[in-house]
């Protein structure tokens, strides 16, 4: 899985998406995005730990900065503020409209 690298205003981001293995081995979009501050500024690799997380599982990570589920992709999102810090609303909106972006534009995945 690979992560996704962005700055929100001055703020640069890690986002993990939530992904799934199919059978074939191949890893797929899903509905949900882990967010945490991205210290490295995208030179970093995805550290195993965050790879590993479970949507349900108390984050403890002090860059974890909430997710974002897409409850009806383009029209309705949640954002879950449960981390140390979180993102303004106008983060939180920049912030779906570059995973927006990222989900539409498949040749920008790294499979």
């Amino acid at each position: 899985m690979q992560a996704i690298y962005f700055t929100v205003g001055k703020l640069p981001l890690m986002i993990v998406p939530n992904s799934q293995a199919h059978m074939d081995g191949h890893p797929v979009l899903t509905y949900t995005y882990n967010i945490y501050r991205d210290k490295q500024n995208g030179h970093g690799e995805l550290p195993e730990d965050k790879e590993s997380e479970l949507l349900l599982e108390n984050k403890d990570d002090p860059d974890y900065m909430g997710c974002i589920t897409f409850e009806l992709p383009g029209k309705l999102f949640t954002y879950t503020a449960d981390g140390k810090e979180e993102l303004s609303s106008d983060e939180v909106q920049e912030t779906i409209e570059l995973i927006n972006h990222y989900r539409d534009t498949p040749a920008m995945w790294e499979i």
